[in-house]
């Protein structure tokens, strides 16, 4: 295999193996609406095999940050179908991730009269208003098992309006402390029914939703994102015996849905861990390394020549350079990342990082 060879993803063929991690951008605005240049930014990068966008919120409570893109209303599902036409128009495939925020938001940031989590513990440390202010995180609501269903069928009704809009399809956050992996987690899952407790229960909301929403718009149409042991927002999993049961439970759980890919969000993709994972979900597998390094072109090449994944899931290179597959092709020195504009703004640090000259 070869990193600029095409392959599939799902029934989707796919340009080469390199994938566009979902990164937090926060232009959409107060109205959740993706504009022209959210089009732009995700067209510029069609050369990369497959996209994910930055997570989308499935419900108002489940907004995680201002500027965040959703997909409730139809003015943000028009906003997506102007996203998607704008990367077809240039030959790529964009799945959107979908996002429940949980408990990394405020009540002042969704603009609703609760925010939602497994369990009612707060995250210790401040989040910022779209004024810029800071203030503590909330403590959550824990949700009732009969309001479960409500929750997962908001991902489901996402779903629903992402793939009419025209996306590829719909990529499952369940990592990075958010909702799904709240639930996964026993320092934020503390429940007594039956999604708390032992490691299956933890993964069962999980499946269920991932299930839902392969029933509806099918399950070459659906990725799932997590992150094992990443420890962020306060989702600690430091146990590795506890750690292994619970992701093995989930997996297990998943890999009769034929969902279109994992991907793994680990600092040692080629692990034991991640590596038994990835043959107990037994289809096309992506990794990405973590926040703490920026992704080579040879890390990127041996990950998919070596056999550690299918595809490779690249954050900051791709930020900076809107046309990183044909550097790495052509060997050509890359932009360097500019970290102060990447959350938010217009397009500076967005849509304005130069291409290579033909």
């Amino acid at each position: 295999m070869s990193l600029f060879s095409p392959t599939t993803v799902g029934s989707t063929a796919v340009r080469n193996r390199v994938s566009l991690a979902p990164m937090t951008r926060l232009r959409a605005g107060a109205d959740g609406v993706p504009g022209p240049i959210v089009a732009k930014y995700y067209a510029q990068r069609a050369g990369i095999g497959l996209l994910v966008t930055e997570g989308v919120f499935p419900s108002a409570e489940s907004r995680a940050y201002p500027g965040q893109p959703g997909i409730v209303t139809d003015a943000q599902a028009a906003g997506w179908a102007k996203v998607a036409d704008a990367v077809h128009a240039e030959g790529g495939t964009v799945f959107m991730q979908l996002m429940n925020g949980g408990r990394v938001t405020h009540p002042d940031i969704t603009g609703t009269d609760r925010i939602v989590a497994p369990s009612a513990i707060a995250i210790q440390g401040e989040t910022r208003l779209a004024d810029g202010t800071k203030v503590d995180y909330a403590v959550p609501h824990a949700l009732e098992t009969s309001e479960l269903a409500t929750v997962r069928d908001e991902f489901v009704a996402a779903a629903r309006r992402a793939v009419d809009a025209g996306l590829d399809g719909v990529e499952l956050h369940s990592a990075n402390g958010y909702l799904l992996h709240e639930f996964l987690s026993p320092a934020s899952n503390q429940r007594t029914d039956a999604y708390g407790g032992s490691p299956e229960a933890r993964a069962r909301f999980v499946i269920e939703v991932a299930r839902a929403v392969a029933a509806e718009i099918g399950a070459e149409r659906v990725g799932i994102r997590i992150s094992p042991a990443h420890n962020i927002q306060d989702v600690w999993e430091t146990d590795d015996t506890e750690t292994r049961a619970t992701y093995e439970a989930l997996v297990t759980g998943l890999a009769p849905l034929g969902l279109a890919y994992l991907s793994v969000l680990h600092a040692d993709p080629a692990g034991e861990l991640i590596q038994d994972l990835r043959r107990a979900f037994g289809g096309t597998f992506i990794v990405n390394s973590g926040f703490s390094k920026v992704t080579t072109r040879e890390e990127a090449v041996s990950v998919v020549e070596d056999d550690i994944a299918d595809l490779i899931a690249v954050g900051r290179p791709a930020i900076a350079n809107p046309d990183l597959v044909t550097r790495w092709e052509q060997g050509a020195e890359e932009n360097e990342v500019d970290q102060a504009t990447v959350y938010g703004g217009g397009e500076r640090g967005y849509t304005d990082y130069p291409v290579l000259q033909a």
